[in-house]
C-alpha cells in the first residue's frame, strides 16, 4: 500500500522543517533537471529559504540568471531588472551638479566688486543659500528612501510569488504521490487476482 495523504501545513519542528526543505528542494531540482532534458526547455528555479539563503537551478542552455530574466523581459515586455545603482548615481550626479551651480552662483555673487555689500545683506544671502542646500539634501534623502522602499516591496512580492509557486508545486507533488501509490496498489491487486 502507498503512503497516506500528507496534510500540507507548516512544519512546527525547526529541525524537521529544515530536513524536509532540503529533501523537497533536491526533489524539485531533480524534477526541473528532468523537465529541462526531456522537453528541451529553458527554465529557471529560484528558492529562498526561511533564513533568506537563495538556491537556484537553471537549465544548461541558460548561461546565467540575468540572461534568463532578460529573455523573460523581452518575451513579456516587462521590466524586472533595473540597474538601480546607475539610476541612483545619475540622480546623485544631477543633485551634485545643482549644488555646484548654487555654490558657483554664491561665488559669483560675492566676487562682484562693483556692489557694495553690507554684512547683514551677505548674511541673508548666505542663509538663503544654506536653506536651498538643505532642501536639496532632503530631496536626495527622499529619493533614496523611495527607491529603497520600491526595492524592498519588489523583493517581498517576488518572495510571495515564490512561496505561492512552492505551495502549488507541493500540491502537485502530493497529488502525484497519491496517484502513483494508487496505480501501484491496483497493479499489485491485478497480479494477485490473476489479471494481466
Amino acid at each position: 500500500m502507498g503512503r497516506g495523504k500528507t496534510e500540507i501545513k507548516r512544519i512546527e519542528n525547526p529541525t524537521q522543517r529544515q530536513s524536509t526543505f532540503y529533501k523537497r528542494r533536491d526533489g524539485l531540482f531533480k524534477k526541473a533537471r528532468e523537465l529541462s532534458v526531456l522537453c528541451d526547455v529553458d527554465l529557471l528555479l529560484l528558492l529562498f529559504s526561511s533564513s533568506g539563503k537563495i538556491y537556484e537551478y537553471h537549465a544548461p542552455s541558460v548561461q546565467s540568471v540575468k540572461e534568463f530574466i532578460q529573455k523573460y523581459e523581452a518575451a513579456t515586455q516587462t521590466t524586472i531588472l533595473r540597474d538601480f545603482r546607475m539610476e541612483r548615481n545619475a540622480e546623485r550626479a544631477k543633485v551634485e551638479k545643482l549644488c555646484e551651480l548654487m555654490e558657483k552662483e554664491l561665488r559669483i555673487m560675492t566676487v562682484d566688486e562693483r556692489e557694495n555689500y553690507t554684512v547683514p545683506s551677505l548674511e541673508v544671502l548666505e542663509r538663503n543659500l544654506e536653506t536651498a542646500m538643505e532642501r536639496v539634501r532632503k530631496e536626495i534623502e527622499h529619493k533614496i528612501d523611495s527607491e529603497m522602499n520600491y526595492l524592498e516591496n519588489m523583493v517581498r512580492e517576488r518572495q510571495e510569488e515564490g512561496y505561492g509557486l512552492c505551495d502549488k508545486l507541493s500540491h502537485v507533488q502530493t497529488f502525484n504521490d497519491i496517484a502513483g501509490a494508487s496505480t501501484s496498489f491496483n497493479h499489485g491487486l491485478d497480479l494477485k487476482l490473476g489479471f494481466n
